[in-house]
C-alpha cells in the first residue's frame, strides 16, 4: 500500500516521539508517560467508560472508588509503557536483559534443545513487547504473529525495531500455516491472544463470563504436538520486568475441536490469574466480551447471523 500524506504525518510524529523516548532516561520517561496517561484519563477521556465498565464486570466485588482508582492507574501504566516501547526502538539486547528478570525460560530452552518448537501465548498485560524482546535477547528464536498496523511506514519501523532485537513478526492472517512451519523448524510461534475473536473464536470463561478467544495458539500446539507456554512480563516497582513462562497442561485426547477448546480455556484461565495480580497493568480499553456466544443471543431473542 502506498503511504498517504496522513501516513507520512503520523510517521513523523512517531519518529519524533521515538527520538524523545530514546533520549530520556528510564525515570524521566516513566514520569512523562505517567503524566500523559493521566491526561488521557482526566481530560481526553479516551475509552474511559469502557475501561471502568469492564473493571466492574471483572471485579464485581469491588466498589466504585477502587474502579476509578484502578482506571487511573491503567492509563498511567499505558502511558509509561508506550514510552518504554518507543525506547525499545533503540535498545540493545544488553539493555533489555538488564531491565528484565526471567523465570521459566530454561524449561522452554530444554524443549528447543530437543529439536522441538513450542507455542508461546501472551496477553496485553504488563509490557508484552519487552517480554518478547527479553526472550529474543536470550537467544530464543521467536516468530511472532500479530495484526499489522494500518500505517505502512510505522509498521515497517516497528518491524525493523523488532528484527534488531531478534524477533520476526508476521501478519496474523494465515498465521496457523506459517506458525506450524515455525514450530516444525524448532522455533517458537508467539501469539497475543486475548482480544475478541468474533464468531470464529472459542468461547471460554474469562473473569466468569464467556469470551470469544483466538483458537490459533491451541490449534498449532495440538496439530504439531508441541508444548504451549503462557508468557507474562509484569512491571516491578523498581522499573524492571518479571518475565515469566509457564507451560500450560490440558487433556489433548478426543476430538480436535474439544482439545482446542480445553487448551484455550486453560491458557485463558492462567492469563486471568496473572491479570488479577496486577489489574492496573492490563489493557482494559479493548471490549473483551463484545461478541456473545450463540446460545446467549438465542436466549435473549437476538439474531446470531
Amino acid at each position: 500500500m502506498k503511504p498517504s500524506l496522513a501516513h507520512r504525518a503520523e510517521y513523523l510524529l512517531f519518529a519524533g516521539a521515538t527520538g524523545i523516548g530514546t533520549r530520556l532516561g528510564p525515570a524521566a520517561a516513566d514520569r512523562l508517560g505517567g503524566w500523559l496517561g493521566s491526561v488521557a484519563y482526566h481530560l481526553v477521556r479516551i475509552r474511559r467508560d469502557v475501561v471502568e465498565e469492564q473493571l466492574r464486570r471483572a471485579f464485581p466485588e469491588r466498589d466504585e472508588a477502587w474502579v476509578r482508582a484502578t482506571a487511573v492507574a491503567v492509563y498511567r501504566h499505558l502511558g509509561r509503557e508506550a514510552l518504554a516501547m518507543l525506547r525499545l526502538a533503540g535498545a540493545a539486547p544488553e539493555e533489555i536483559a538488564a531491565r528484565t528478570v526471567s523465570e521459566g525460560v530454561e524449561d522452554l530452552r530444554r524443549v528447543l534443545s530437543r529439536g522441538r518448537g513450542a507455542v508461546l501465548v501472551t496477553g496485553h498485560l504488563g509490557n508484552w513487547e519487552i517480554g518478547g524482546a527479553s526472550l529474543a535477547a536470550q537467544g530464543i528464536p521467536i516468530d511472532g504473529f500479530a495484526q499489522m498496523l494500518r500505517n505502512p511506514l510505522v509498521n515497517r519501523a516497528v518491524a525493523d525495531a523488532r528484527a534488531r532485537l531478534g524477533m520476526r513478526v508476521f501478519d496474523r492472517r494465515g498465521a496457523v500455516a506459517r506458525a506450524l512451519r515455525a514450530v516444525r523448524e524448532g522455533r517458537v510461534a508467539a501469539f497475543v491472544a486475548d482480544q475478541d475473536a468474533r464468531r470464529a473464536g472459542a468461547f471460554v470463561p474469562f473473569f466468569g463470563r464467556p469470551a470469544s478467544t483466538y483458537r490459533g495458539p491451541a490449534l498449532v500446539a495440538i496439530r504439531a504436538g508441541v508444548p504451549l507456554f503462557l508468557g507474562t512480563a509484569l512491571r516491578r516497582p523498581d522499573g524492571r520486568y518479571d518475565v515469566r513462562l509457564e507451560e500450560i497442561e490440558s487433556d489433548r485426547s478426543g476430538p480436535p475441536d474439544a482439545a482446542v477448546l480445553r487448551l484455550t480455556a486453560a491458557f485463558t484461565a492462567r492469563l486471568e490469574a496473572a491479570i488479577r495480580l496486577a489489574p492496573d497493568q492490563y489493557f482494559w480499553l479493548h471490549r473483551r466480551w463484545k461478541t456473545r456466544p450463540p446460545e446467549e443471543l438465542a436466549a435473549t431473542g437476538h439474531s446470531i447471523t
